[in-house]
């Protein structure tokens, strides 16, 4: 078998490795001219990280990583709602990981260069159109470089792991339109400063529509006694307010939005001191897409981003691609036909990322910061006069089990690996 995979992000990537760890041949095109390590921070969830560990990246990650501690949320005055252990403090036998983007990014193409050879990634290769027959798909590219075309290429399958803008999402439904904005802006850096709380702490203050996270992400500064904070401020506008498409690399102004958080200083987080020495920062509006009817068409399928972008709310965006790739190259070791393959992956994960997707756009577990807002704006005495402990589990577990990493589930279920599961 050999597969064609659109899209050289984490999900592409990962796609590859777990192929080729279960002994299908496959490619990545990548529109890009070179892969660079872009993005700020993210977090890996504990079951997002027990499948890199199992493609044998788990020491690379704890290199670079930071094994988060402790979740917290707090309100506009720093005052703390809820606080949760994570990771293997949390009783996971796997480690929640907060680490730049970019970190992770060439942790996997180096694995990809090391273990299927630099000719499995063909950059400088933007998808244009696809066909296919009864046995096999043929792909067109656009050298975008200089805009001749490339050679067709046939497959057996193509993944199309292109990202929220997926031109081969395009090709099925021609008539979506842009991502959906649902208002808020997103100002994202990273600042060196001085560990706060556990120095493995994450952070969320604020509500639904002004809101400050920040974690460390730098194993390195870490270890020096320093902190690398990834940071993200957000504020709500009307939706009728312009602003432009989402880009991974837009600067964006201090002045812009931080007036809004000039009085944020909690003394144990000083978020204005943080905004002020940021490196650089960029702008980003929060989009997603609706859930599709399928994302399957033959031979093809859509996997990560392309098929199901969420706003980044309870660290799922990457997570849940990893996981993609895992339960994909699965299927597709494990089926009588491509066909088959792609059926069955399609409704083992449309049903609960599409879950994911809107549970995000009811603020996920952070709602109980909008909840405690509405019901004490100028700040309260004891937490639980707002909101009973029972109202704050039940939020925390529920999400849990929306997105798939209840601690005893996780730690108790088989491998993804295809030759574990044959057996």
């Amino acid at each position: 078998m050999k597969v064609i995979i659109v899209g050289g992000g984490i999900c592409g990537l990962t796609t590859a490795l777990s192929l080729h760890r279960a002994g299908i041949d496959c490619t990545i095109f990548e529109a890009a001219a070179k892969l660079r390590a872009l993005g700020v921070g993210i977090n890996l969830l504990p079951h997002a990280v027990r499948e890199l560990a199992e493609l044998g990246l788990g020491n690379e990650l704890a290199k670079v990583a930071i094994p988060t501690a402790e979740l917290i949320y707090a309100n506009r005055h720093g005052q703390r709602i809820w606080q949760e252990q994570r990771g293997l403090d949390a009783g996971y036998n796997w480690p929640q990981y907060s680490l730049a983007r970019g970190d992770l990014q060439m942790i996997l193409l180096q694995a990809v260069r090391d273990r299927l050879g630099a000719a499995a990634i063909r950059t400088d290769h933007a998808f244009v159109r696809l066909d296919q027959d009864d046995s096999g798909v043929v792909a067109q590219f656009l050298h975008r470089s200089d805009g001749s075309m490339a050679d067709p290429v046939r497959g057996d399958v193509l993944i199309g792991a292109d990202g929220i803008h997926s031109a081969v999402r395009g090709q099925f439904y021609p008539d979506e339109g842009d991502p959906i904005w649902n208002g808020c802006v997103l100002w994202r850096a990273t600042t060196v400063g001085e560990p706060f709380l556990t120095g493995r702490s994450m952070v969320m203050a604020g509500h639904a529509d002004q809101k400050f996270v920040c974690y460390p992400v730098s194993r390195e500064l870490h270890d020096q006694g320093k902190s690398l904070i990834n940071w993200i401020a957000e504020i709500r506008y009307p939706t009728d307010t312009p602003w432009p498409r989402e880009d991974w690399n837009r600067p964006g102004s201090i002045d812009t939005f931080l007036p809004a958080f000039m009085d944020w200083d909690f003394g144990w987080l000083k978020v204005p001191d943080i905004i002020r020495r940021a490196q650089a920062i960029y702008e980003f509006p929060m989009v997603d897409r609706d859930p599709v009817a399928s994302w399957c068409f033959g031979r093809v399928v859509l996997a990560g981003d392309a098929a199901h972008p969420m706003y980044p709310i309870g660290s799922n965006g990457a997570s849940q691609s990893i996981i993609d790739a895992r339960v994909l190259a699965r299927h597709l070791a494990l089926s009588e036909t491509p066909e088959q393959a792609l059926r069955l992956f399609d409704a083992e994960r449309r049903p609960p990322t599409s879950a994911i997707v809107l549970a995000n756009r009811g603020n996920g577990p952070e709602q109980v910061m909008q909840m405690v807002e509405e019901r004490a704006p100028e700040g309260f005495g004891d937490v639980h006069d707002v909101i009973s402990p029972a109202e704050l589990e039940e939020v925390s577990a529920r999400y849990k089990m929306t997105a798939g990493f209840v601690p005893e589930a996780l730690n108790n279920r088989a491998s993804l690996d295809a030759h574990v599961s044959a057996r």
